[in-house]
């Protein structure tokens, strides 16, 4: 019999953490909204770190992603974990969600299914063209560089003519190793800010806008980046659904990352499917709203 219903992962670093700054404090709030909703629907819940080395995953009827927010810097293990760890349980999302949406070319997919994103090139591991002559056949003097598998602004680079010489030897270190993605430096992003939309269940819960700090172009927190309520029109929630309904299977959980491109239209910067931040703490509703499509799953009417 299985002991658990619900596993929420996490990775090591926020599993009994030594040290409980505002970041960890909120994380460990947004886990614990969770596992308090799934608990009130009368299910066995515990949280583990994904490489933890004693649990028999197994031992649980689904695992709900959450805060393993070292994948990207441990993906070969990772990889390898997710492959292994799918034929012992479900997964929340599911594995062949995961694995699409790992890789950032998931968003010509999306393009070709009629969802406008930004102007977008990729540039593949093993690449010989130097930065220079991507940007000239490309036409640009102003971009973002970043990896296609990465998260939390995870060697991302703000790139202009003036500086691309400066880059070169890192550009080749790392084209070397991943694929990479280049898109025009998208000014609004500055300017406006980014917005996410929390789509659950296939339906829009609550949404923030990401606003980088002075200086800077990266929204993240990690950066400086703040966050704050955000009340989203129609056009930006029907844009984010129609994201979602996109994808060749409905995520039970999903954050649109959407701003106003350099034509002055709606595109999707990411689709995050595996681990978002979703900001339950500004909309703690939001979680009971996850809790009970998890329910149906495991007690279903």
């Amino acid at each position: 019999m299985k002991k658990f219903d619900v596993v929420i992962l996490s990775e090591r670093r926020y599993v009994n953490p030594l040290k409980v700054d505002d970041y960890v404090k909120n994380l460990l709030l947004e886990d614990d909204l969770v596992k308090k909703a799934l608990e009130k629907e009368g299910l066995k819940v515990t949280r583990l770190s994904w490489d933890d080395p004693d649990f028999n995953w197994s031992d649980t009827k689904y695992i709900l992603f959450r805060t393993t927010w070292d994948y990207f810097d441990r993906f070969p293990e990772f990889s390898v974990w997710l492959k292994k760890v799918s034929m012992q349980t479900k997964l929340i999302n599911s594995e062949a969600i995961i694995r699409w949406n790992l890789d950032k070319h998931y968003l010509l997919d999306l393009q070709n299914k009629g969802v406008h994103i930004c102007e977008s090139y990729f540039v593949e591991k093993g690449e010989t063209a130097s930065l220079q002559e991507i940007a000239t056949k490309h036409n640009l003097k102003n971009f973002v560089l970043k990896p296609c598998i990465s998260g939390g602004g995870r060697h991302t680079y703000k790139i202009t003519s003036e500086t691309i010489a400066e880059h070169e030897n890192t550009f080749q270190k790392l084209i070397a190793e991943e694929a990479y993605i280049v898109q025009p430096f998208q000014k609004n992003i500055v300017e406006k800010g980014e917005i996410s939309l929390i789509i659950i269940n296939g339906e829009f819960t609550h949404a923030v806008l990401k606003i980088a700090k002075p200086g800077d172009f990266r929204v993240q927190d990690d950066f400086g980046g703040t966050v704050h309520d955000y009340t989203p029109t129609s056009e930006e929630i029907a844009f984010a659904e129609k994201a979602i309904k996109a994808c060749d299977e409905l995520p039970l959980y999903a954050r649109v990352d959407i701003f106003t491109d350099n034509n002055n239209k709606l595109a999707i910067a990411e689709l995050e499917l595996i681990e978002p931040e979703l900001w339950f703490r500004n909309h703690p509703e939001a979680a009971v709203k996850l809790s009970q499509p998890i329910k149906q799953l495991i007690t279903p009417n």
